[in-house]
């Protein structure tokens, strides 16, 4: 590590102001703050807090807590994929097929997002904004195994430029950008995030006899009050009980690359609670919105898929990689304590609704968290303003 400080030192007076590769600093600045802490705090005197770590170390953590949704989705690549042929495999065997699927996904994402990263800090000369570490990230995760890697790249690309750059850049987006990649892919290429996309199967290989790739939430959209025995019928003869409510909180069923385990996400919550990255009360709040409104629906719903039992809706889909990882995204949710419980109700309360009652589309995580960014602005202004209100009110008492 010193031979690699001790270079960074000799090249970065080349890349300071007056060096001849200067419009080029804030490129190298980033890669020299990403391999070391910087070496820069506040005031040496005074009551403020010194310390050196910036935004990287930031996301830095949440990318920690997205290393158990990572693995095991590389595992449950390989594990569905032997799955729809039939046949047996050794666990680093399912670990070398998911791999074979993910990391290149992984790649492109980070070199198209961080390739554009890069190319508008040098051209407006401000620093790279280290948002997309995370991002980076999360774009891949939320992506089935199959998707075909020109898609990743444009939707990144278009995700970073217009949810992204176009407002100003990190901390400036209303949108979240791993979504807004995944909305863009979705209205722009439905065949490719729909339908039996979620396993991977080689061109000419054949599936297995009776095989279907259709996902938990596809199943209960046409069946409803009777999902429970669709679920339990599902994968007779080559995957018997795939869809069981405990086969479903572990992960062990086919969708986007991250978003199958509910186990793991949860472990991902407890790494953001901890450190304080991520807040508690909003990954709650969901979980409690989706679970409410399932109930309600159960009293008084009148289609099939109104009357599935409730707490299928946490287990299904990606409503615990949302409430986890997206919802709690610091740039696009609310800032208030009070705002944030009404925020994190209001997307699960929005994602069994959107399931429910939009047959063709029966994943709603996605588009109530992008509703939910909009309107985040205005619950914080209506938290605020009834705060003002209190306030005034015990000072005229």
């Amino acid at each position: 590590m010193k031979f690699l400080r001790d270079t960074l030192d000799k090249l970065k007076e080349d890349f300071e102001k007056g060096g001849k590769w200067e419009k080029y600093y804030y490129a190298f600045e980033a890669l020299d703050t990403f391999a070391f802490v910087p070496n820069t705090t506040t005031a040496e005197k005074g009551a403020q807090i010194r310390d050196g770590v910036d935004m990287k170390r930031l996301m830095m953590t949440v990318i920690i807590a997205m290393i158990p949704c990572l693995l095991f989705g590389i595992y449950n690549v390989g594990q569905q994929h032997f799955l729809a042929l039939g046949q047996v495999a050794e666990f680093w065997d399912k670990v070398l097929i998911g791999a074979f699927q993910v990391v290149p996904i992984i790649i492109v994402s980070y070199a198209a997002g961080l390739g554009v990263e890069f190319a508008f800090a040098t051209f407006r000369r401000h620093p790279v904004n280290e948002g997309f570490l995370v991002s980076g990230m999360l774009i891949p995760l939320v992506m089935p195994p199959d998707i075909p890697l020109w898609q990743v790249a444009v939707a990144t690309i278009f995700a970073v430029v217009i949810g992204k750059e176009a407002f100003g850049g990190t901390g400036m987006n209303v949108l979240n950008v791993a979504l807004t990649a995944r909305a863009f892919l979705y209205f722009a290429y439905p065949v490719d995030m729909a339908g039996e996309v979620w396993t991977y199967i080689p061109e000419g290989a054949k599936a297995v006899a009776g095989y279907s790739g259709a996902t938990p939430l596809a199943i209960a959209s046409t069946t409803g009050e009777n999902a429970i025995v669709a679920f339990n019928a599902f994968g007779a003869g080559w995957a018997d009980n795939i869809y069981s409510f405990t086969n479903m909180f572990l992960g062990f069923i086919p969708g986007c690359i991250g978003e199958t385990s509910t186990l793991m996400c949860l472990i991902g919550a407890f790494v953001l609670v901890v450190t304080g990255v991520g807040s508690w009360k909003i990954i709650i709040s969901v979980f409690a919105g989706a679970y409410g409104m399932g109930l309600f629906l159960n009293l008084v719903g009148s289609t099939p898929f109104a009357m599935m039992p409730a707490h299928y809706h946490l287990v299904m889909g990606g409503l615990a990689f949302g409430a986890v990882f997206m919802a709690t995204d610091p740039v696009t949710a609310t800032q208030t304590e009070t705002g944030k419980w009404f925020y994190g109700f209001l997307i699960g309360l929005f994602t069994v609704l959107i399931r429910v009652f939009n047959p063709a589309y029966p994943e709603g995580i996605m588009l109530a968290i992008l509703l939910m960014n909009v309107f985040a602005p205005l619950i914080d202004y209506f938290v605020v303003r009834a705060n003002k209100k209190r306030r005034l009110q015990r000072a005229t008492v």
